[in-house]
């Protein structure tokens, strides 16, 4: 069993956000291999997620950010979100404006078109589809190898597309380099509160 120190202790702090607790026993079910370590924790937030999904978030706040240009200081790009939680207080907290801030930030940086998968419009997949499959037919693969590399585009046309998706795009360090579902989560299992992305809005004057 592999010593778990204060410095492993604060090294994982630092990469999930965790209570010292919470890292210690993490790193104690990882024996000590703090990549193994924050998946433990992952796993943690996410069926602390699951178990608060069915309570109402009625609560929350709207989170903005103005991109400005280097040139003449002029905002170009606009990006308003709609995070909502369970109470004030929690909306309140520096954890949770914290979340909404990076949001922001990665609309902004990352363009999402949909929130999830349900809200891309059927007529977007099938032609997703189709261009897939013209752009396959030359190799002469078989129509089942064909439609397997379809299907793979697709989940890869999705999670670009998609904010809880795409991975976050200003990651810093591991317990950033995630999905956006996965920060959600994180979130989540932090505050002890269900936590859901409503909405969010994207300017840019050069679209």
């Amino acid at each position: 069993m592999a010593e778990i120190t204060m410095d492993l202790i604060k090294k994982l702090r630092e990469w999930s956000g965790a209570g010292i607790m919470d890292c210690k026993g993490a790193l104690q079910a990882a024996d000590g291999d703090l990549d193994k370590a924050m998946e433990v924790l992952r796993k943690q937030n996410a069926e602390v997620a699951a178990r608060k999904a069915h309570r109402e978030t009625k609560n929350g706040m709207i989170g903005s950010y103005l991109h400005t240009r280097a040139d003449g200081g002029v905002p170009s790009i606009g990006v308003l979100v709609e995070v909502n939680c369970e109470t004030d207080f929690a909306a309140r907290s520096e954890v949770f404006k914290d979340f909404v801030k990076k949001l922001c930030l990665h609309v902004a940086a990352a363009n999402p078109l949909w929130l999830n998968a349900e809200q891309i419009p059927a007529e977007v997949i099938e032609k997703e589809k189709e261009i897939a499959r013209e752009q396959l037919r030359p190799s002469g693969k078989p129509d089942n190898i064909i439609e397997k590399i379809v299907e793979g585009k697709i989940k890869k046309f999705v999670q670009d597309s998609c904010l809880l998706d795409q991975e976050f795009a200003l990651g810093a360090d591991k317990s950033e380099q995630v999905p956006i579902s996965q920060l959600l989560k994180n979130v989540i299992g932090t505050l002890g509160e269900n936590m859901s992305i409503r909405r969010f809005v994207r300017f840019d004057l050069n679209s």
